[in-house]
């Protein structure tokens, strides 16, 4: 994962913000006039008490211009904060937690292969909804209530200063003091919310892996262990926070009993003074009343830093995941593939996985357009990562995979992909109806295409029965339909396609023999005119390939069709004496 700094936050911040200058501009003009309002409100009660006390004439003589103007600033700050509900509250927070969202979904969607094998898909969407709840907080925090109060901290000091210099020198050492006492705390507290923050994706995550395998804790009666291994980060999380908030209890205990002292000294100030004359009770007042006052904000000024620190932990731990550079992208020359025959050619690949020697060796082999070649070995042998890297999931280590001529490397990933269809063994179904699911694979595909290839794939009788038919929701995963109905589901999408290269992993591997019958049917005929790649452990299936690739260890050991495989001695032939039922053993020796 890529290191987050301040920089990467901020960038954050400000990308967001950006697109709301107006409103922006509004909440900064909203914490001048705060904290402008925040000294005048006390100093026009400061003439009313002095005008009261010392009457010259009628009292609505002495006082009717402070007390209209204190009127008018109430009128003027409701109509401003009435402004900032249109403008924020109601305009730009809705708006801003759309556009983050969609910018870092976006990313995540972008990103490679190998990627979403090392997160937690809960623990993913809860960085989105992270930065999308905290980002516009943070913004607030730093304007509403940092910038408004630091403002207003330097015009109450300067209002006290035309009282006394004294009041004045006392507020500016403690807003000093505190000051100092957040920026040296600041790295700390960042860094245990960080960690807090860690732990909350971590629960969020395992919480997500548990529950979407609840059929496994059942059947292996498991839910002591997986109790425990959750609340192992329930733990955590607790020892992390608590550690956080203990921090917090001793900022604010030098912050609250520094300012008792501070208001020790302006009270004796204040009554030193009025002894002597040289204040009145005006002054009495708003000095007491500015103090009171500030220490209610500066109070709420160190939770809104917890809380600033605690979201700002919640946004690094969010970035550290959204902006993991995308290892397997398009690159800025690269052009869509353009698929006239569909030969498929690997030159010299070198292909390793991380710290691991490499499964192929400089391999070679060239696949003509049309033609239909299965794929056989033991497990681990190199069969679905042969796959992989003409899906691109996997770049080469060395040595080049084409399509037509084209390296795979110099073409777009989307029109890669569009080129492709692939029936997997574990289909992935999204909990939306059938219809949906099946025309995923041809988005402007009619009503009577989708049916069409559900007939193909077998899948339109079962559908029927169904009580919704093809409205019916297929649940998350496809969990509300059986694994042969999955199957037929993904075979039809597939052929809806309709893509020039189709490749199939095991696409019958969870349908009885007699469906299994119709739909090779439908899948040869499916074939036709196109590339066909067919991973399986059942050898049957490959009776009508052209051609079968042989692989052990990474090594291309065998290549021809089946007839001719069969004359040879070699792995083939001792695959085919050794299956079971029609399935291959998983590795040799069985």
């Amino acid at each position: 994962m890529v290191v987050i700094t301040a920089k990467h936050v901020f960038a954050c911040i400000f990308d967001a913000a950006r697109s709301f200058k107006r409103a922006i501009a509004f909440m900064v003009f909203l914490a001048i006039c705060w904290a402008i309002d925040f000294s005048l409100h006390p100093y026009l009660q400061k003439l009313l008490l002095d005008g009261i006390a010392n009457p010259q004439g009628s009292v609505f003589e002495a006082v009717g211009v402070p007390a209209a103007l204190y009127v008018l600033l109430s009128f003027t700050m409701s109509t401003i904060y009435r402004g900032y509900d249109y403008l924020v509250t109601i305009k730009m927070i809705p708006e801003m937690r759309k556009s983050v969202s969609q910018r870092y979904i976006s990313n995540l969607l972008g990103q490679s292969h190998t990627f979403f094998q090392n997160q937690f898909a809960g623990s993913m969407a809860n960085r989105i909804n992270d930065l999308s709840s905290y980002v516009p907080e943070v913004i607030q925090i730093l304007i509403d209530r940092f910038l408004s109060q630091f403002l207003m901290l330097g015009i109450a000091t300067y209002t006290l200063w035309t009282v006394a210099p004294i009041f004045a020198a006392l507020m500016l050492g403690w807003t000093i003091f505190f000051i100092c006492v957040s920026g040296l705390l600041s790295s700390k507290l960042t860094r245990l919310s960080d960690a807090w923050s860690e732990c909350g994706s971590m629960i969020t995550g395992r919480m997500v892996d548990v529950l979407s395998n609840v059929m496994a804790l059942r059947l292996f009666a498991r839910k002591r262990y997986e109790y425990d291994y959750v609340s192992q980060s329930f733990e955590a999380a607790r020892q992390a926070e608590k550690r956080l908030n203990w921090s917090y209890f001793w900022v604010w205990f030098a912050y609250g009993y520094s300012f008792v002292i501070t208001l020790a000294f302006n009270m004796y100030f204040l009554l030193k003074k009025r002894e002597l004359g040289e204040i009145t009770v005006g002054d009495f007042a708003l000095v007491l009343g500015l103090n009171v006052a500030i220490v209610d904000i500066l109070w709420q000024l160190t939770r809104d830093f917890s809380y600033f620190t605690k979201f700002y932990g919640k946004i690094s731990q969010a970035l550290r995941v959204v902006l993991t550079p995308v290892s397997i992208q398009d690159t800025p020359q690269a052009k869509p593939l353009l698929v006239q025959q569909g030969k498929i050619e690997f030159r010299d690949v070198v292909f390793c996985y991380k710290r691991t020697d490499p499964l192929f060796n400089h391999l070679s082999v060239t696949i003509p357009g049309g033609q239909k070649v299965g794929l056989v070995g033991y497990s681990g042998s190199g069969k679905t990562t042969f796959v992989n890297l003409i899906l691109r999931l996997y770049d080469v280590t060395t040595g080049e995979v084409q399509l037509d001529g084209q390296s795979l490397k110099e073409v777009t990933l989307e029109s890669l992909y569009q080129s492709i269809a692939m029936i997997p063994q574990e289909p992935s179904l999204f909990h939306r109806s059938v219809i949906e699911n099946i025309r995923y694979g041809k988005l402007d595909a009619s009503d009577d295409d989708v049916m069409e290839a559900a007939k193909k794939a077998h899948a339109h009788d079962f559908i029927m029965r169904m009580t919704e038919g093809y409205q019916t929701m297929v649940g998350e995963r496809g969990i509300k339909l059986s694994g042969g109905q999955r199957q037929r589901i993904a075979i039809a999408r597939a052929i809806l396609k309709d893509a020039p290269i189709l490749i199939l992993d095991e696409a019958t591997s969870q349908l009885d023999s007699v469906t299994e019958t119709y739909i090779q049917e439908s899948l040869l005929q499916a074939m036709q005119g196109k590339t066909t790649l067919v991973v399986a452990h059942r050898l049957s299936t490959l009776l009508q390939m052209d051609r079968i690739l042989v692989f052990d260890k990474g090594r291309l050991i065998q290549d021809g069709s089946h007839a001719q495989l069969l004359t040879q001695e070699g792995l083939y032939k001792q695959l085919w004496e050794k299956q079971s039922g029609g399935f291959l053993p998983d590795k040799e020796g069985q």
